[in-house]
C-alpha cells in the first residue's frame, strides 16, 4: 500500500454503457488525492496480473447486464477478494451481473435494478457522521438519475439515504468483500451530478477510505 502522501493509483473500469467521455475524465482529474486510470473492462480483464493488483483500487463503472461474466473478465473480478484493494461500485455498475452470486455479496444488491428515471432532483440525507466518508457534511440536492432497486444487504453500513419515489433507500454503503474494503455509492449518472460538490466529496473519498487510506 502507498504511502499517505502519495496519490491513490485508481483503476476506473467503464463498458456496456455510454458516457461524457470528457467530463468523466475531468471529474477524475479534479479528484486531487487520486492518480485515476479509465479503461474499459475488457483492457483491465486483460492486462496482466502484476499489472491489476498495482492499483490501490478498481472502480467499477460499467454496466454489463450478463447474467454472469465469463473467461478473463470473470476471473479477474473473483480475484479482488484476495488482492485487499478497495473496490469502489459505482452508480450503474450496481445493476451489472444480476444473476452472479458473488457480484451481489460484492455490492451487497441482489438481482440487478428494475427501472430508471432520468433527471430527478433528489434530496439526500446523511445517515451518519461518525464515518470518515460523511464526516461533516449534511443533507443536500442533486440532479441524477434514480434507480429502482432492491435496498443494500441488512451487512452493510448505511452511509446516506433519500425518500426519492422510485429510488433505492439507500444511496451509499459501505462493504467488507474479501480482504476488500467495498464502497457502493448510486448517485454518479452525467454531467449533472459530477459537478455537485458533496458528490465529488463522498466519491473522493469513499476511494481513499476503500484504499484503508
Amino acid at each position: 500500500m502507498k504511502k499517505n502522501q502519495n496519490p491513490i493509483t485508481v483503476a476506473v473500469i467503464t463498458g456496456g454503457h455510454p458516457y461524457d467521455v470528457p467530463n468523466f475524465h475531468r471529474l477524475f482529474r479534479g479528484l486531487p488525492s487520486l492518480d485515476c486510470y479509465i479503461q474499459n473492462i475488457y483492457d483491465f480483464s486483460t492486462s496482466s496480473e502484476s499489472v491489476r493488483d498495482a492499483y490501490d483500487v478498481v472502480v467499477f463503472f460499467n454496466f454489463n447486464l450478463t447474467p454472469v461474466p465469463e473467461g478473463e473478465e470473470k476471473t479477474v473480478i473473483e480475484h479482488l477478494s484476495d488482492t485487499g484493494q478497495g473496490i469502489v461500485v459505482l452508480h450503474h455498475a450496481l445493476w451489472s451481473y444480476p444473476q452472479w452470486p458473488l457480484w451481489t455479496k460484492l455490492s451487497g444488491i441482489a438481482n440487478g435494478g428494475a427501472g430508471a428515471k432520468d433527471d430527478v432532483t433528489m434530496h439526500v440525507e446523511v445517515a451518519t457522521t461518525q464515518h470518515p466518508i460523511t464526516a461533516g457534511l449534511q443533507s443536500w440536492d442533486i440532479v441524477d438519475e434514480t434507480y429502482k432497486m432492491e435496498d443494500a444487504a441488512p451487512d452493510s453500513e448505511i452511509l446516506i439515504t433519500t425518500e426519492a419515489p422510485d429510488c433505492i433507500h439507500t444511496i451509499a454503503w459501505t462493504r467488507k468483500f474479501g480482504k476488500s474494503r467495498v464502497f457502493c455509492l448510486e448517485l454518479g449518472h452525467d454531467n449533472q451530478a459530477w459537478p455537485n460538490e458533496n458528490f465529488r466529496i463522498v466519491l473522493e473519498r469513499g476511494i481513499v477510505w476503500s484504499a484503508a487510506q
